[in-house]
């Protein structure tokens, strides 16, 4: 999979890749903290640690070495009821576990022995009595000093790691509220550029008081470029009714004083069949440069379908084959559709005939898709050069066939591509494995 088709399945918003980055950067701060604070806290405190219980150990041994039977007894006591300290015989098959569970305790275990030598041995548990157990030597003789582990515990304990998590975790909430705040903006010039791109322009109004001054010019100039395509687009509307009054009106009346002025039939005939034609890439025209969105409603596709072969049925020069279940609804408009199929089929009849028949069979068919519909009408002709389907519903371009066809205007699956998407849906071209050429739509389906 490519880096481009990765990106576009993981969609990651802009606030998650903001959030993400702030929180690694965080994140990544508080273990350096972490590991600073080690090296100038940890550190020190194990050599202080590890030197306390050196003390403690050599004046241990020195206080029994120079002691008498009786005055030893007495003495091992005192340090058992007055300091904790207990000393007890080491003994071949003692168990013992080596003091060395994290950084701290290893530290302190490495101090120990380089101070104590290395026959010091540093335990956790001996025989399973928990503790600090440090060996020792005396005069030959092997000793155990068991301690609470307590007092050589690292600064602060645990409480320094509630600190951290605290301390992260306020990091990370703050993080949060950043990003949202710095996205925010855009998510509101992502939403109105949506609509802008809908046309609905009364709704794309962003704030023009915004206290970040980047983010208030950038609302007013996107205020300002919508107020003109707004005008822009009623200009158009306006221009467009009046291309259709001002052109349609004379033709008609061309077309009245042809048929009362012309006397010679094939004459009267040539001159109605040019201004039917002038008629209709007029209305190729409006049709394509239609503004407006279709208004969408529940249809019976194929009621719809066959209301536009209907209209087929009879040509000599076309074979329409449909297959399709009944019951399909889909989310769309009606006259929008059936024109759609109409000129789907005008396209076939002109550009999908048989050489050697010279009809043009037609196959149409519909099947459920996902939480679509997928329409398809394929024809049986020559097929279209594959390095031309991108091009095909771009206006005004013909194939190398349609060139010859002087009647076309070029806008035909054009205005079909444009047409179904302001139904929301999607449609491509392909050529079928067995000839010809396939148009393929896809519409929401209605439950």
């Amino acid at each position: 999979m490519t880096l481009p088709a990765l990106k576009e399945q993981v969609g990651l918003s802009l606030f998650w890749r903001t959030f993400v980055m702030l929180a690694a950067l965080l994140v990544g701060s508080i273990v350096l903290w972490q590991q600073t604070f080690k090296a100038l806290e940890f550190e020190p405190r194990a050599i202080q640690s590890a030197q306390q219980i050196a003390s403690l150990v050599n004046l241990t041994r020195a206080a029994l070495v120079y002691a008498d039977s009786i005055a030893r007894v007495s003495l091992i006591k005192t340090l058992a009821d007055q300091e904790g300290v207990r000393i007890t015989p080491r003994e071949p098959g003692d168990r013992y576990t080596r003091f060395a569970h994290d950084f701290f305790s290893e530290r302190i275990s490495v101090e120990l022995t380089n101070t104590l030598g290395k026959n010091t041995v540093v335990a956790s548990e001996v025989n399973g009595g928990k503790g600090l157990w440090v060996g020792f030597n005396i005069e030959g003789d092997d000793y155990w000093l068991f301690t609470d582990p307590e007092r050589i515990g690292p600064v602060g304990s645990k409480t320094w790691l509630i600190w951290l998590f605290g301390a992260a975790g306020l990091s990370l909430a703050g993080a949060a509220l950043m990003a949202r705040y710095i996205n925010r903006p855009l998510k509101q010039l992502s939403l109105a550029a949506n609509r802008l791109r809908d046309g609905d322009f009364a709704a794309v109004r962003l704030d023009e008081a915004a206290m970040t001054t980047e983010i208030r010019q950038v609302n007013i100039g996107f205020n300002r470029m919508a107020d003109q395509l707004s005008k822009l687009e009623q200009d158009r509307a306006v221009m467009l009714a009046g291309i259709s009054h001002d052109l349609r009106t004379p033709l008609a009346r061309l077309r009245l004083e042809t048929e009362l002025s012309v006397a010679d039939v094939d004459t009267r005939d040539h001159m109605n069949a040019d201004i039917a034609q002038l008629d209709a890439v007029i209305g190729k025209f409006l049709d394509y440069a239609r503004p407006d969105a279709a208004p969408l409603q529940p249809v019976v596709l194929k009621d719809v379908v066959d209301a536009a072969v209907y209209a087929v049925k009879d040509y000599p020069d076309m074979l329409v084959t449909l297959d399709m279940p009944p019951q399909i609804k889909v989310q769309a408009d009606a006259v929008e559709l059936s024109r759609v199929v109409s000129n789907l089929l005008e396209n076939a009849r002109r550009y999908g005939q048989s050489t050697d028949t010279g009809v043009a069979r037609v196959d149409i068919g519909a099947r459920l898709k996902d939480h679509g519909v997928l329409l398809t009408l394929r024809d049986h002709g020559p097929g279209v050069p594959p390095e031309m389907l991108d091009n095909l519903t771009k206006p005004f371009f013909r194939g190398n066939a349609a060139r010859t066809a002087a009647t076309g205007t070029g806008l035909g699956l054009a205005i079909v591509d444009k047409a179904v998407a302001r139904m929301g849906g999607k449609f491509t071209l392909a050529n079928a494995a067995g000839g010809g050429l396939a148009a393929h739509i896809t519409l929401k389906r209605v439950r």
